[in-house]
């Protein structure tokens, strides 16, 4: 008697959890490995379906190579050694998108997907374009890297942390749109996406610790562009924009986004084929779609020149979906941004503070210096360190430059840090994020800011960027910088 195949989960916590889930209760067989001895979302899986399969303290190799299919979470490269020897044998991965997409593509009356990716600001986009739809009355569900797994959008229980959006799903409402934020590693077991909308917001070196290159990345990135019908890319980003590959990125139509118009130019760029643009008029920064005012930046609830540009992204994401100016205009007003990127603590003694947590990348770091310095002439002080994941931290040394008076760092890589960038600024170590905001109240002078931007992962001294962001937040507002 022949084995029934199973479809294999491989690694839980949230996401591997959501998947297995979903397929337990569309009745598949499914068998969970996880290379971790209790893994997160164990106990749960356990408490509703004793019966499954489970094999952990290392990813079970015979498992894998009996499977009809792997489903593996993010966290779990393709080049894990069990993984690879499955897939090299003719076991085909997927993940927890492609799992989703193959049953929206199954439901001739489901939403349209709107796919977000890049090196930063996935969250804050993805966020605003999703309050932008809610805005103008269309139901849409943000989802994917965001914090939502997918799948659990899809569970009949539908245990979800937003109450508002599981009684919406639990009345069976039609959904309009899905706005999916996906990382990297999500895009590398997604085969198709076929998004309505997908975009690209830009690439900076990030998870070398995963890839072979930067050339590997972009790779993964490049996924989400699969059978799009409208890719928007960013025009001052070459490596946002789609190339051709033998399983055909080709969208039917590509818009995009431009952050040169940041350099306000009285009129339109003829250069650029942007549909929305800032412009100076009579001293005045606006967003502007041809010569017709949408915005006034001072009416935004964001600020920053980094967050113009996101705001730009977001308004050809939603223009291309048919959402009217006005309406995301409005959601421009009170969208004031996400906590822990650029999130204004407080003003003390003339100092602002702020947490950008989730700076944990160059990249990020370098886009919230060229959005902030311009703001606060009298000089940044800048928190950053931690897991640089093969980062090269002289990338940092122009903005830094431009704008950093002094540098305190932190964690496991503050010397690779110091080594690019101790002829830029003023170098300072802490052993510890409260001993870094004592030093930083010391450095900073008034009219300036203390800005934590870490362009490192979290995980030597912390649980994640929000543990590290809130320990950032409480010594600043529990007596280390106001006391």
């Amino acid at each position: 008697m022949s084995q029934i195949k199973q479809k294999v989960v491989v690694g839980l916590g949230k996401t591997g959890l959501s998947c297995a889930r979903f397929l337990l209760q569309q009745g598949v067989s499914v068998a969970v490995t996880d290379s971790r001895i209790h893994p997160p979302g164990l106990d749960r899986l356990l408490m509703d379906y004793p019966a499954v399969t489970v094999s952990v303290g290392k990813f079970d190799s015979d498992l894998m190579a009996g499977a009809e299919e792997l489903v593996v979470s993010p966290g779990v490269s393709l080049k894990e050694n069990a993984v690879k020897k499955a897939v090299d044998s003719g076991v085909p991965a997927i993940g927890d998108i492609e799992l989703f997409c193959r049953h929206l593509q199954t439901n001739a009356n489901s939403g349209r997907v709107v796919a977000i990716t890049g090196s930063n600001a996935k969250s804050t986009v993805t966020t605003l374009v999703g309050d932008m739809i809610r805005q103008a009355g269309y139901s849409v569900v943000v989802a994917g890297n965001i914090g939502l797994p997918v799948m659990d959008v899809l569970l009949n229980d539908k245990p979800l942390s937003d109450k508002s959006l599981k009684n919406e799903l639990l009345q069976g409402r039609h959904v309009d749109f899905y706005v999916l934020e996906l990382s990297s590693f999500q895009l590398e077991t997604t085969h198709t996406l076929n998004a309505s909308v997908a975009t690209i917001l830009n690439v900076s070196p990030d998870h070398l610790d995963r890839y072979e290159g930067i050339a590997d990345y972009i790779a993964a990135k490049q996924r989400i562009y699969n059978a799009c019908d409208v890719a928007v890319v960013n025009a001052d980003d070459q490596k946002t924009y789609p190339v051709a590959a033998s399983n055909s990125i080709d969208p039917k139509e590509l818009v995009t986004f431009s952050s040169k118009s940041l350099l306000y130019t009285s009129s339109p760029q003829q250069a650029d084929s942007s549909v929305y643009q800032c412009r100076r008029v009579n001293a005045d920064d606006g967003i502007y779609r041809d010569d017709a005012l949408v915005i006034a930046v001072n009416d935004m609830a964001l600020t920053g020149g980094h967050n113009v540009q996101n705001s730009l992204a977001a308004l050809t994401i939603g223009n291309t979906i048919g959402l009217p100016d006005e309406s995301m205009a409005n959601t421009l007003r009170i969208f004031s941004g996400l906590a822990h990127r650029c999130q204004v603590i407080g003003q003390f003694d003339g100092v602002t503070w702020i947490n950008d947590s989730k700076g944990t990348n160059t990249g990020a770091t370098i886009a919230a210096l060229n959005g902030l310095g311009p703001c606060y002439q009298v000089g940044i002080v800048l928190i950053a360190g931690g897991v640089g994941k093969g980062a090269d931290f002289s990338e940092l040394k122009n903005a830094v430059t431009q704008y950093v008076t002094a540098c305190v760092l932190i964690g496991d890589d503050a010397s690779l840090i110091e080594e690019a960038l101790s002829s830029a600024c003023e170098i300072h170590h802490a052993e510890t994020l409260d001993s870094a905001v004592i030093k930083s109240r010391k450095l900073a002078k008034p009219g300036g800011v203390v800005l934590l931007s870490p362009a490192c992962a979290s995980f030597d001294m912390f649980t994640g960027f929000e543990d590290r962001g809130n320990q950032f937040i409480t010594a600043v507002e529990g007596g280390l910088v106001c006391g």
